[in-house]
């Protein structure tokens, strides 16, 4: 039985295209020359004290309840970015919003945010739902990005809905995506998120 192509010579795809497309992820990324698994690993982490994402917790925590998040762009604006914001003021990296890319027509598109220090970098995909799908657009993402960025051999990147947060790693060598299965949520475990974050930024 011949296998059917997902994707079609002469298409154009932008990475929201892979969010839409209703096939299973190692379907997807197989297609692109990935290969595709879900297991937990370790993530970096800071040892630095994060005060400031401290206090960011106790007031999400207070004003949570006082907005509401129905959209992505609500929950872009009063959960992301705060704490992106945080993050590279520790770290003193740059952040760019909605960064284009643009490969090939498969691989093409914005990035929703793009963190990049001296040493590394790092993909955040906001959405409103759907993680699966979403994880499967930011493994997209993370393709594309190892394309421009030659001389790196691991990349990371995260989808979050803004309360609930789950990170990725693409290796290079063995081009391999990995899901990690834990899943963060804010505001309990905001702390933990941006020490992954930071740590993330400051691995070599």
């Amino acid at each position: 039985m011949t296998k059917q192509k997902i994707l079609q010579e002469g298409q154009s795809y932008t990475f929201r295209s892979y969010f839409e497309l209703p096939y299973d992820p190692e379907e997807i990324l197989a297609e692109l020359g990935y290969s595709f698994t879900k297991k937990s690993f370790t993530l970096p982490h800071t040892s630095n004290q994060l005060e400031n994402i401290k206090a960011l917790k106790n007031k999400i925590t207070f004003f949570l309840p006082l907005v509401s998040l129905n959209n992505e762009t609500a929950r872009r604006e009063t959960l992301v970015a705060p704490l992106l914001l945080e993050v590279i003021t520790y770290c003193q990296c740059q952040l760019k919003i909605e960064y284009a890319v643009n490969i090939n027509n498969w691989l093409k598109g914005n990035l929703d945010y793009l963190l990049r220090s001296h040493q590394s970098l790092l993909v955040i995909e906001a959405k409103n739902d759907d993680l699966a799908r979403g994880f499967t657009q930011l493994a997209i993402e993370l393709i594309a990005l190892s394309e421009i960025e030659e001389n790196k051999s691991v990349f990371y990147g995260a989808v979050t809905t803004g309360e609930i947060w789950r990170f990725g790693k693409l290796e290079v060598d063995t081009k391999q995506i990995t899901q990690d299965l834990t899943l963060f949520t804010v505001p309990d475990d905001i702390e933990e998120i941006g020490q992954i974050l930071i740590g993330i930024l400051e691995t070599e």
